[in-house]
């Protein structure tokens, strides 16, 4: 062979395994399939959609839930199903408006109605393909045994039945409600009778142990933290760390959580392929003073339909799939996760009717992805449809009803509430999200054709959902599950 010849092959073969090593490329056996991805969802309760550094918090330090947004999309218009825990949590499990499917407001101790047997959660959706399943956190969607996660498709379940308040040591609660209950599988493992100070700390220990002994598996991981939802409880390596007082001490240690579980997966080689979810269930519990968050700038906060009850932070990476330090401004909602999880795994929908779409598009940042709903509807108390947003995401049509406000009061610091005006009226307005992001100027008069479109969409809704402010009972509602 020509000497030259040979040297120029020797140059164009080293040459392109250099890029190969710059560019971070490798053979295709080596990438990660990602058909099966792991799947991991941060759920916390009661963080308002400020109370992140990249989200804009003055006052909260949380650098890796940061370092997560650097690293992956985050979405500034994301919302809840619905602003209050148990409708909220049924509407991110299965892919449905939870007043579809009978789940209305906060499930109290022994509530009769629970998730029906018949829905299909995640958890169900993933298991058929070999998924690991597990949820560490808070449940709140019936906490009779019969009822509890490992009967909804996840293979383990250590948490609290419902939200961290509804014990006897509250102060406003009777001295006769039950015991808090620390459950694993679906038996009473201990009871909190004196404090939570652990419960964000039990959580990420069983998250790391789980993804330790799953690594070589999918699998899905749901971690439903009780926080920062009131009572505020710390452990103590971060009790008095932040400038924002225990509430701030709160949010570290949940930022904190993220890291573990972040640096389990890096650990374990599975950081590539694996998708996390971080997000909130609802807006801040504002009539808590220093002991809630922030929803600046958005208005109100939970229990209300207002932009600040149910627009909340929410950041999502996937290393192998999604660019780093997106912004996405579309419109999603927490009903889309599940037919979103669905396309990318190639399986069939529920067979049961959902409300979400899939969003696959807009987590990959694609070119002139949009938002695949015509509008999302908005209930609150037991089924009354009080807004609609266009699909766009710019205009919010609110529908008359009552709402509850502070009124521009300042609450407490010592974690006792302060009182609601629950009278609080709002007629037929509309909103300009796009240039009025707070909701401080109705223009309903200025655009009557989108009051219009808006108040058609709604009636086509109410027709299959119902609505209890105009007494309109929906065809496709179905039925929860009843405890006896």
């Amino acid at each position: 062979m020509n000497t030259r010849f040979l040297y120029v092959a020797i140059l164009l073969i080293s040459f392109t395994i250099f890029q190969r090593c710059t560019s971070g490329t490798t053979d295709q056996a080596d990438q990660p399939d990602t058909s099966r991805p792991n799947i991991v969802i941060i759920f916390t309760d009661d963080q308002g959609y400020q109370d992140l550094g990249s989200f804009g918090s003055p006052d909260i330090q949380t650098p890796n839930l940061d370092q997560m947004a650097s690293e992956g999309i985050r979405f500034t218009q994301f919302y809840d199903a619905q602003p209050v825990c148990s409708a909220s949590r049924c509407g991110l499990l299965t892919g449905c408006y939870p007043n579809r499917l009978g789940i209305h407001g906060a499930l109290g101790p022994g509530a009769k109605a629970v998730l029906n047997h018949n829905e299909t959660t995640i958890a169900e959706l993933v298991k058929p393909l070999g998924y690991a399943t597990a949820i560490f956190g808070k449940w709140h969607l019936g906490d009779g045994k019969e009822y509890l996660p490992i009967h909804h498709g996840f293979d383990e379940y250590f948490g609290l039945p419902y939200s961290n308040d509804m014990w006897p040591k509250h102060p406003e609660n009777p001295e006769n409600w039950p015991r808090l209950p620390v459950i694993e599988g679906d038996s009473v493992l201990q009871y909190l009778d004196d404090d939570q100070n652990m419960l964000t700390t039990w959580y990420t220990e069983r998250a790391v142990s789980f993804i330790e002994r799953n690594k070589d598996k999918p699998f899905f991981l749901y971690v439903a933290h009780n926080m920062p939802h009131v009572p505020l409880f710390v452990s103590d390596k971060f009790r008095g760390t932040s400038e924002r007082g225990l509430y701030g001490d709160v949010i570290a240690e949940i930022d904190w959580s993220y890291q573990q579980i972040n640096e389990a997966l890096k650990r374990n080689n599975i950081e590539e392929n694996t998708l996390i979810i971080f997000t909130s269930d609802n807006g801040p519990w504002l009539s808590y003073g220093t002991h809630s968050g922030s929803a600046l700038p958005l208005r109100e906060g939970k229990g209300t339909t207002w932009e600040g009850g149910v627009r909340v932070p929410c950041i999502m990476k996937w290393p192998a799939v999604i660019g780093q330090g997106v912004e996405q401004k579309e419109p999603a909602m927490t009903i889309d996760i599940l037919p979103t999880l669905a396309e990318i795994l190639k399986v069939d929908l529920p067979t049961l009717p959902i409300d979400g779409k899939s969003v696959l598009p807009l987590v990959l940042n694609k070119a002139d992805a949009t938002n695949p709903h015509e509008a999302y509807y908005y209930y609150y108390n037991r089924n009354e449809l009080q807004a609609v947003l266009s699909g766009d995401g710019r205009w919010k049509l609110y529908l008359p009803h009552r709402y509850r406000s502070l009124e521009g009061q300042v609450g407490r610091d010592d974690g006792i509430p302060i009182k609601y005006n629950y009278n609080m009226q709002v007629g037929l307005e509309l909103y300009d999200l796009e240039n009025d992001i707070s909701e401080t100027k109705d223009v309903a008069a200025q655009y009557p054709e989108i009051v219009e479109r808006l108040s058609i969409l709604a009636d086509s809704c109410r027709v299959r959902l119902g609505d209890a402010l105009t007494g309109v009972e929906g065809r496709d509602n179905r039925e929860p599950g009843r405890l006896l």
